[in-house]
């Protein structure tokens, strides 16, 4: 009777486990909005509602124009506590229709070229230090800031442009025609003048200020009524030229002779 092989006593190699699977990154969410309020009175929302709708119509005609207001800046990717959020800006070489809610730094490729805040003595800490500091460091051409109650700055308007990777100041100056401040943006081609305590754009090649449409509409009603104005006085000229016609002819029918 054959006998049984013996039972090894070295243990069966264990079958190999599989490979651990790392659990998904997390999304990281980049809030669109954080509930605070955009600006600090009716005057400064006003100023950067109007500022960046002249914008926006002046911009119309170029797909490679993007310009937006009060949206999140997030500039450093994983981190959504990096953001700031410009009252103004205007990025060039990017598309200007996309699905965009926020400005992400890496998406987009690049920082935008023009940034004004409007500024205040409540926001002056923040304007003149930490967003200085990252529209620096981001890349941002020229960063403008417009204090339109005179809370600190003197002059109200201030302007810097990048220049070796640092911000230098942009002197005012004095603009010919009514002696106002003004300034050169050689990212918008425009000039930042104040007029009257307000900021206005104006855009030196067709000599002609940027309007809001409320401004555009009470120009089209000033031309209209200058028309109608025209009109009636054109009117008004034919009617005593066919009369003055008329008694001419009443005149030369009594001074022919009879017969």
């Amino acid at each position: 009777m054959p006998q049984a092989e013996p039972v090894s006593s070295r243990p069966r190699p264990l079958a190999a486990a599989p490979p651990r699977r790392r659990p998904p990154t997390a999304r990281v969410h980049y809030p669109v909005e954080d509930d605070q309020p955009m600006s600090e009175t009716i005057k400064h929302a006003r100023v950067s509602v109007d500022a960046r709708i002249v914008l926006e119509i002046h911009h119309v005609g170029r797909a490679d124009a993007c310009v937006g207001g009060n949206n999140f800046l997030y500039y450093e990717e994983g981190n959504p506590k990096a953001v700031v959020s410009p009252d103004v800006f205007v990025a060039y070489g990017v598309p200007k229709e996309t699905d965009r809610e926020v400005w992400k730094l890496w998406v987009e490729g690049k920082a935008p070229d023009f940034i004004l805040e409007v500024t205040s003595k409540s926001t002056r800490k923040h304007d003149e230090r930490k967003k200085k500091a990252i529209y620096e460091r981001i890349g941002v051409t020229e960063y403008w800031q417009f204090d339109p109650t005179g809370d600190y700055l003197d002059p109200i308007l201030k302007g810097r442009a990048l220049a070796d990777g640092r911000y230098r100041e942009l002197e005012l100056e004095l603009e010919r025609r009514d002696g106002g401040l003004c300034r050169f943006s050689e990212v918008l081609g425009l000039d930042l003048r104040l007029e009257d305590g307000r900021l206005r754009f104006f855009n030196p090649k067709r000599g002609e200020y940027l309007l809001t449409p409320e401004e555009q509409h009470q120009v089209n009603r000033e031309q209209r009524h200058a028309l109608e104005e025209r009109d009636r006085t054109v009117d008004q000229q034919r009617r005593a030229l066919e009369a003055a016609e008329a008694r001419i002819r009443d005149l030369e029918r009594q001074r022919r002779p009879e017969g």
